[in-house]
């Protein structure tokens, strides 16, 4: 039987899609794959995520290997808060979820910065029990520790917690260390899938 459930926020509850937000602004494409080559899919995001460089040390490596500059690089990260915004459907879901009794938890990859400012920033974290944020703890998904950290802070019992993150690597690291686990795929309305799920446990 399930009683936690614990989602990552990125794609899930959250919507972080650099190509798209890029495209919208009307990046050339020559440009937009540089930002995303160079800055979102570059080793140093990595690093930020798990905690290890500040912005200012992600900001200087970059340019070191990067054709853009450090004004461009910066004004990059600036513009991250403005690519999270919640997915309502699946926002809407908490409460209910909540009210049914579930407890719930946060478990994801994000910089330090950036969640202060979400956390902040939108009421829906109030609903939370509790979670873990990987710069907080200097580890990342799908590091199996990250999981075991969840478990172990909030006394989870891992057959009774179902994960539910939109990066299929990320449920399976989840599933070796004895969760459930619910690929999402970026869905925005994950409802119909997580009740069918629930059936079945």
């Amino acid at each position: 039987m399930i009683k936690n459930i614990v989602f990552d926020l990125g794609n899930v509850l959250i919507n972080f899609k650099p190509k798209e937000f890029l495209e919208k602004k009307g990046y050339p494409e020559e440009l937009k794959n540089t930002i995303l080559a160079d800055i979102y899919y570059s080793p140093e995001w990595l690093a930020l995520d798990n905690g290890d460089i500040t912005l200012t040390q992600a900001i200087e490596s970059i340019a070191k290997h990067s054709s853009l500059n450090k004004n461009d690089i910066t004004k990059i990260f600036d513009m991250r808060i403005d690519l999270l915004f919640p997915l309502e459907r699946n926002v809407k879901l908490l409460s209910k979820l909540k009210q049914e009794g579930y407890k719930l938890y946060y478990l994801s990859n994000f910089t330090v910065d950036i969640f202060s400012e979400i956390q902040s920033r939108y009421p829906f974290f109030s609903l939370f029990d509790g979670g873990i944020i990987s710069s907080h703890v200097r580890v990342s998904k799908p590091d199996e520790t990250i999981y075991r950290l969840l478990i172990d802070k909030y006394s989870l019992i891992a057959g009774e917690s179902l994960f539910l993150d939109d990066i299929e690597i990320n449920i399976k690291a989840a599933e070796k260390i004895g969760m459930k686990g619910l690929p999402t795929y970026g869905s925005e309305d994950i409802e119909p899938l997580l009740r069918k799920t629930l059936e079945k446990l």
